[in-house]
């Protein structure tokens, strides 16, 4: 298991949890002002300086639970509202989305350029406010020295990391459905045509040398595919043509999208089970929602300005039945800890929140977060 492979997976799911919002704040007719605040404020807390410096440390991926509470943080980072039933099936819509884009990577460090794709399509969403734009190009950056030098068998060791953290979702969802690139068991179709790798030959061709190196030989196969060579590579800078299309925003047209879990009795429970063992990591996994949480900087709502409450659903009939439907064994269940009974514990979240103090927030900024501590006992 590759210890690079969080941040990319964080950035790449938060930047489909975002394509989603903003098409449902569209979908809902909600006031652009609210919208965009929305969207701002998520991206504030997504991107906040020292959150991505303790995200891009080296660290092992940790379980599908643990990263679900941070989304949920971070959904709720501003006035917007969402109920479980459409919680569970934006983050359902997030996964499928990037499993089936680490699935189509031509090669294993494409990975990067699909991250790359999900950050310039977010500046994309904040072209109105340089101090988020700053924020998110000096996350590029960051991100290019870390993953600019490592070699091809440290990309696939990150690409296989990510494939095994998805291997057991199998979530039909509508629009994959329709463009029949999802079977009716939720697993994906993977197309035998299009451009080959960059810098790999079209297949077709075995050539056969001597023992001097030279060619002796050359035989045709048939390869079942229509195959043509990558027109170039995509670009890893800041600023750059990425050529490759994954990772962009497939929501641009207003189009309904619905998730249905697939799977037979046997895969639910085997989930289930999943879900309330025992996990032999639990204490490493409070380590580590410890410190990427006291980077968030979760903005309370403030003034008279009232909430309101998104849906992820066509209508509150349907989300209202999605929560009724859903299996017991599949919700997640509140994680009470009590951190104030362990005081080396504490002084650790208490060194963390120094820390992680940002004296540089941008002037519309609201205050500061809950306290770590609280923020902690209330997951």
């Amino acid at each position: 298991m590759s210890v690079r492979t969080l941040p990319l997976l964080f950035l790449n799911l938060g930047g489909e949890m975002l394509y989603i919002l903003d098409q449902r704040l569209r979908a809902q007719n909600i006031p652009g002002d609210k919208a965009r605040r929305v969207l701002h404020d998520i991206i504030l807390t997504m991107f906040n300086k020292s959150f991505i410096e303790e995200l891009l440390k080296p660290q092992e991926l940790y379980s599908k639970k643990a990263l679900r509470t941070i989304y949920d943080r971070l959904a709720h980072a501003s006035i917007m509202k969402l109920n479980q039933a459409s919680m569970d099936k934006l983050y359902d819509l997030m996964t499928m989305a990037l499993k089936y884009q680490v699935l189509l990577c031509p090669r294993p460090k494409d990975v990067l350029l699909v991250t790359f794709n999900h950050l310039d399509t977010i500046k994309g969403l904040i072209q109105d406010n340089p101090a988020l734009l700053h924020l998110v190009d000096e996350t590029l950056r960051q991100l290019i020295e870390v993953y600019g030098g490592l070699s091809a068998g440290e990309f696939q060791l990150i690409r296989q990391t990510l494939l095994t953290f998805f291997q057991d979702l199998h979530i039909r969802v509508s629009l994959f459905l329709k463009d029949k690139v999802q079977n009716s068991n939720g697993r994906f179709v993977l197309p035998v045509s299009g451009p080959v790798p960059w810098g790999i030959e079209v297949p077709g061709l075995i050539r056969m040398f001597d023992n001097k190196g030279e060619e002796v030989k050359r035989v045709e196969f048939p390869h079942g595919g229509s195959y043509v060579p990558a027109p170039k590579e995509g670009s890893f800078e800041v600023y750059g043509d990425r050529v490759l299309k994954l990772g962009t925003n497939m929501y641009s047209v207003n189009r309904p999208v619905e998730t249905h879990t697939s799977g037979t009795s046997k895969n639910l429970s085997s989930q289930a089970q999943q879900s309330i063992a025992p996990n032999p990591l639990a204490k490493e996994e409070l380590n580590f929602l410890a410190k990427l949480m006291g980077g968030m900087e979760i903005k309370k709502t403030s003034g008279p300005e009232p909430g309101f409450r998104l849906n992820l659903f066509t209508t509150d009939e349907e989300e209202e039945q999605a929560a009724l439907t859903r299996p017991e064994e599949l919700s997640h269940e509140v994680v009470n800890i009590q951190a104030t009974q362990d005081q080396q514990r504490n002084q650790e979240l208490a060194r963390i929140m120094g820390e992680f103090e940002v004296m540089d927030q941008p002037r519309w900024s609201a205050s500061k977060g809950d306290d770590l501590l609280a923020m902690m006992d209330e997951l």
